[in-house]
């Protein structure tokens, strides 16, 4: 059967918008890693979206990391609200998905939020369950498309390949957890606080830049109060 496929998404500011959430947050751009940098990002910050390159070198390192994970556990709260990917080119609305969710009590929704109700649906649900529920969720698919449309780059054709990839970070009880729906399960980062989580966030994305030092298609946008 054909995979699910989805228009690339751009970090458009108005998708949180269109989705039925208040302007109380705001997606903000990271401009550079360092702190004076940094102290330009409006405080408090809930989640970081990571958008990073798929390359040979990041997908060895991700094989390594989940055997490593598996032979050794880690502690996950279990209010952490993950899901996996099985959606081409979704990874920039469930990256969305991730930041809202695991934010959920600090944001406002309008009455008739898609995401509201597609989060309340779904709150009982498995990864995996949750995944297959957005597959079939027009009115979040038909946001996205809309706002890949609107994006300030002309939106590549569906059936594209597009080797760039969207994660979320979030902290979930003074935990912060990396959640990608392309691995098995979130990855604890370590302890964070809601002072320290932009800073902390950002040593976890130069981990990522290490990685690939020839590669220079990193993004990162947090999830700032307006």
């Amino acid at each position: 059967m054909e995979p699910h496929r989805w228009l690339p998404l751009e970090a458009n500011p108005d998708f949180l918008k269109q989705l039925g959430i208040h302007p109380d947050w705001q997606f903000v751009d990271v401009y550079g890693m360092e702190p004076e940098l940094l102290s330009m990002v409006p405080r408090p910050v809930c989640a970081v979206l990571l958008l990073f390159p798929i390359t040979e070198k990041y997908e060895t390192f991700r094989t390594e990391e989940e055997e490593r994970i598996k032979a050794k556990g880690q502690d996950v709260k279990s209010s952490v609200y993950f899901m996996k990917q099985t959606i081409n080119n979704a990874c920039g609305t469930i990256g969305l998905i991730h930041a809202i969710a695991n934010n959920r009590d600090k944001m406002n929704f309008e009455t008739n939020s898609s995401l509201k109700k597609f989060l309340e649906d779904s709150l009982s649900m498995t990864p995996e369950e949750r995944a297959k529920y957005l597959e079939t969720y027009e009115a979040i698919r038909v946001t996205h498309e809309s706002s890949a449309h609107e994006g300030q780059t002309e939106a590549p054709s569906i059936d594209e390949k597009v080797d760039l990839h969207f994660i979320a970070l979030v902290n979930v009880g003074g935990h912060l957890y990396e959640l990608d729906g392309r691995k098995p399960f979130p990855v604890n980062h370590g302890e964070t606080s809601d002072d320290s989580f932009l800073e902390d966030a950002i040593e976890v994305c130069k981990k990522f830049m290490e990685r690939d030092p020839e590669e220079l298609r990193f993004n990162a946008i947090a999830l700032s109060a307006a």
